[in-house]
């Protein structure tokens, strides 16, 4: 399967937005891409702070409408980030939908993990998802979604390994900070290797870089600082040459982990209990304290 990432960067003028992802879902589709990544947000810019609300549209709105015909038109798929309106609330999802190329739309993944770090507050914005997740097929290849922040928390990508996913799309926006662009090489190839799947980590061209990165943590594909599609092949052949390699998946050990999550919640529940116990005596000493002083 042939991919590519189109590293662009949004405005706050949504209909710009729409106009430079209509152009890559073209000329992606003119040399033979199967599937076309957009970063997140790629429907418009909201500086941080800003309600996102007047911005947002419905997963039927017109930004999604629009990307579907264009989908459909250069039969080609389709994953972006965009801002999902809430009914009544201030905030927004951040959201990734995946459009077939008959430009039906596959479904959405919202993003869990707020990104409250590096002086940002996210949350303070967004809604963080429910966690389920996204998995579908382009042409028998099984591809998963997360966004930006996720790749902070391994558990995502080991859950989508485990239910079949051979590459990972990661639509970011990747924001500036102390050592970030080195966070960012380092995890989305941590997530690959550890996973033995195929990473695309596509983002706005804000800081870190977009990269096509293979199971065995190479980068086949990057773009630097320019506006553009990366293109690399992904194949099941890789990924099963890998996984001979390095056979890491079949040496998980679930029975280990869960032994370890119930002494982690026994601990947690004791350290509950010696504080409730010292709380009680703090109240038992104070009582008797001013017992004596009557």
């Amino acid at each position: 399967m042939k991919i590519a990432l189109g590293q662009m960067l949004a405005t706050r003028v949504k209909s710009e937005n729409l106009n430079k992802i209509k152009a890559m879902i073209e000329e992606a589709s003119a040399v033979g891409a199967d599937l076309v990544a957009f970063p997140e947000a790629s429907m418009v810019w909201v500086e941080p702070g800003e309600s996102p609300a007047p911005q947002a549209e419905p997963l039927d709105g017109p930004f999604v409408g629009g990307m579907r015909e264009a989908a459909r038109v250069s039969r080609i798929a389709v994953v972006a980030g965009v801002v999902e309106a809430i009914p009544g609330s201030p905030k927004a999802y951040n959201t990734a939908v995946a459009i077939n190329s008959d430009g039906s739309l596959i479904g959405s993944y919202r993003k869990i993990h707020m990104f409250d770090a590096f002086g940002y507050r996210e949350s303070d914005q967004n809604l963080a998802g429910d966690g389920e997740l996204l998995l579908f097929d382009i042409n028998g290849m099984k591809v998963g979604v997360a966004t930006c922040y996720d790749v902070r928390f391994p558990e995502l990508y080991r859950q989508l390994a485990e239910r079949g996913a051979d590459i990972v799309v990661q639509p970011s926006s990747w924001a500036h900070g102390v050592l970030k662009e080195f966070h960012w090489n380092t995890l989305v190839r941590a997530r690959a290797i550890e996973n033995t799947f195929y990473m695309a980590a596509v983002d706005q061209l804000r800081s870190a870089g977009s990269m096509i990165v293979d199971p065995m943590g190479v980068a086949v594909a990057v773009r630097g600082e320019t506006e553009g599609l990366v293109l690399a092949e992904v194949t099941l052949e890789r990924i099963a040459e890998v996984r001979r390699t390095v056979p890491s998946l079949s040496h998980l050990r679930p029975d280990v982990y869960e032994r370890w999550r119930r002494m982690s919640s026994a601990v947690a529940a004791g350290a509950c209990s010696d504080v409730e116990e010292r709380n009680d005596l703090t109240d038992v000493h104070t009582r008797l304290h001013e017992a004596q002083r009557l």
